[in-house]
């Protein structure tokens, strides 16, 4: 299966995406993961995405792509893959879709992750997080025993500078102009399944299932 998830920031697709590759031993695909991956390994587009990183600028389109390109090209991912963070506009969908036909494959299902922006902002402005041993909690739904520290190293714990709700509101709008137009791009194609991302991340993880029609 080849599969795409869609999703506005804290909806939570960074978790169901590797509950679904463990348990449809599909690859995982992050542009973020790649990213590091590509820089480390010293691949082509590695090497110019790490002159953008190194200078702390946005890696552009054509470099992105060409990463992808370089993945989705390997025989790792041959039986097929899932797909987070990418594409994140229609000129990025576009460039996907020649790099698939290229290799005589399409899409199967493109999930789209659906909940409210003021759920959304509650989830990612409470998410507090670790950076000694990297647990995460959050100060509503999963607080730690002690406020503000550990529950397992005892280490102070942190709010993301770009989870304050600020810059989750421009995070939000970003999204909306960019990454939302690709909902109704693969809506025409009847691949898309809109999924309630609202709940327990085991309740979602259920409704994904259902969409794809497989049993769990």
């Amino acid at each position: 299966m080849r599969i795409l998830f869609l999703g506005p920031p804290g909806s939570g697709k960074g978790t169901q995406c590797k509950k679904l590759a463990d348990k449809l031993k599909l690859t995982h695909l992050s542009s973020g993961d790649l990213l590091r991956e590509a820089v480390a390994q010293g691949t082509a587009a590695g090497s110019q995405a790490k002159s953008y990183m190194e200078a702390g600028k946005l890696v552009p389109d054509p470099v992105l792509i060409a990463m992808f390109e370089e993945k989705l090209a390997d025989k790792s991912v041959a039986d097929g893959f899932i797909l987070d963070g990418f594409p994140r506009n229609i000129s990025q969908a576009q460039s996907l879709d020649q790099s698939l036909q290229n290799l005589k494959a399409v899409l199967d299902s493109v999930l789209n992750l659906q909940i409210d922006d003021a759920f959304l902002t509650e989830r990612i402005t409470g998410r507090r997080s670790c950076k000694k041993c990297g647990a995460v909690y959050h100060v509503k739904f999963a607080p730690p025993k002690t406020p503000d520290v550990c529950d397992v190293c005892g280490s102070p714990l942190t709010q993301r500078s770009d989870d304050k709700e600020e810059l989750v509101k421009k995070r939000l709008e970003t999204y909306r102009e960019q990454t939302e137009p690709l909902i109704e791009y693969y809506d025409t194609r009847h691949i898309l399944k809109t999924i309630d991302a609202a709940g327990d991340p085991s309740e979602v993880f259920s409704r994904i299932m259902k969409a794809l029609n497989v049993s769990q």
